[in-house]
């Protein structure tokens, strides 16, 4: 990813915190690296160098700023705007698959050799996938450090280093401090949690919608999975190593977060899901500043800046509930779904509250879903195969897919077709250029907007049509 230096240098001069995740400065005359929007005094132009992200800088030889916490950012858009090799191997690491996989599971998924992924991350981003991960097993143990009691041990081996002396090490390395003295800063500014519960505060770039994110996710929570209100939005998650839940409530500059882990080992990528559920990466400045440009767009964009597009924490839930959800009203696929949860669902062994229930697996929806679904026989068939090809592996469905190849593999089922496929990508692939044409409730809101010619005049909003889509799917609903 280039980083254009003038551009990045008067970001810097500014402070501005727009760019906070898009891109690392890294000061020479002290060895360390930086936010743009950091306090401190803005060193001289001769003096710094830009990096595309911290696991390059690191790489270089800079350590992390300990006033500005470069690491504690919301991440970089490019990841969602970028379908290319490099935008999707930092999803896959974000979701901690080099911990779990190694280089060999990050290639594989890729569709690459390991040589080539590295020669590639190595080229266009500054650093090797192995020292990628690193820096996200550094973020992830401070994380740790800094908010649980956990010892330094459990620490190491939950953030996913193979030894403590590595652990210290590589904290030593980034942050210029021992654990020790990361957790006694920490103690100064708030309370550590308890073993197996975490408290965060998850970063997103302002303005940010988070009314129209928590109405759109409440009005589809599943019972016993999901549990929404007017400020705050809670669910179960399925996790690499284990189960949680997670409990988010929007701030104006920040997500309240209490995560509970069966394995902390989980840590970073349960934020990393809940990142992408919320869409906190986004750049909304520029979304809004093109969408507006539209002046059928222009009032909404207005009513509602910072608008953003849901994602998901898990790529198979998604599909199926994109296919029971086909062709009926929002409302009675949330009961559908809620009694598939009830009775394919996985218990949680400590319910947290209202959550009690995982969301089914494709494997029990292939086993016995056709025991509890109702509607068109053709539409259970096709979630039944759908179901059964996820099971076997033949259909992977990750955040790391292809674009085009998860299309194909998609529409290739009988009875899945364009609108599925899109939307699957907007939400698990995070795509910020779909547009839903076919879509009841948006082609309503487009006219209730005056637009009468959807496919020309979306031609405009490229690359950000899914979140012109939310403005259209918002202008039905809320003059409905």
């Amino acid at each position: 990813m280039f980083v254009d230096e003038d551009r990045g240098y008067r970001a810097v001069a500014s402070r501005d915190p727009r760019f906070d995740g898009q891109f690392i400065l890294a000061v020479r005359t002290t060895g360390i690296y930086c936010r743009p929007s950091c306090p401190a005094t803005t060193p001289k132009r001769r003096n710094v160098e830009f990096y595309a992200t911290a696991a390059a800088a690191q790489a270089a030889g800079y350590r992390a700023c300990r006033r500005c916490l470069p690491d504690a950012v919301p991440g970089s858009p490019e990841w969602n705007l970028r379908a290319d090799l490099a935008g999707r191997a930092m999803r896959l690491i974000s979701d901690g698959i080099v911990e779990r996989e190694g280089v060999t599971g990050l290639a594989t998924r890729l569709g690459y050799s390991e040589r080539h992924v590295t020669r590639m991350l190595t080229a266009e981003l500054g650093a090797s996938p192995l020292a990628l991960a690193r820096a996200h097993r550094a973020h992830s143990a401070r994380l740790l450090i800094e908010t649980t009691t956990l010892s330094f041990a459990d620490v190491a081996f939950a953030a996913g280093f193979a030894s403590i002396r590595q652990f210290n090490d590589t904290i030593r390395a980034v942050f210029a401090a021992t654990p020790t003295q990361l957790r006694v800063g920490a103690k100064r500014h708030r309370p550590l949690s308890t073993a197996g519960k975490v408290n965060l505060r998850l970063a997103f770039r302002q303005p940010f919608d988070g009314t129209g994110i928590l109405d759109f996710l409440k009005s589809r929570a599943v019972n016993g999975v999901e549990d929404a209100s007017e400020n705050s939005y809670a669910r179960t998650l399925r996790l690499p190593h284990g189960t949680g839940t997670a409990r988010m409530h929007p701030t104006p500059d920040h997500i309240d977060c209490t995560l509970r882990l069966s394995d902390m080992r989980d840590l970073g990528s349960a934020v990393a899901r809940l990142r992408r559920l919320f869409d906190m990466d986004a750049d909304p400045c520029a979304i809004d500043e093109l969408l507006s440009t539209d002046p059928a767009l222009e009032s909404s964009v207005l009513k509602t800046p910072g608008i953003r597009v849901p994602g998901s924490v898990d790529g198979p839930e998604i599909v199926l509930r994109a296919l029971i959800g086909q062709q009926i009203s929002v409302a009675a696929a949330r009961t559908a779904l809620s009694r598939l949860a009830s009775a394919l669902g996985e218990r949680l062994e400590v319910p947290d509250g209202d959550l009690t229930t995982l969301f089914p697996t494709p494997a029990a929806i292939a086993d016995h879903g056709a025991e509890v679904l109702a509607g068109p026989r053709k539409r259970i068939e096709t979630i039944i195969a759908v179901s059964t090809a996820i099971a076997s592996g033949s259909l992977d469905v990750h955040v790391g897919a292809d674009s085009d190849e998860l299309t194909a593999a998609l529409e290739s089922f009988s009875g899945i077709g364009p609108w599925t496929s899109g939307y699957v990508k907007m939400r698990v692939l995070g795509s910020p250029d779909i547009l839903l044409p076919g879509d009841v409730a948006l082609r309503k809101g487009a006219l209730k907007l005056g637009i009468t010619d959807l496919a020309t005049r979306s031609a405009a909003w490229a690359p950000w049509r899914s979140y012109a889509g939310m403005h259209l799917w918002r202008a039905d609903s809320r003059e409905s």
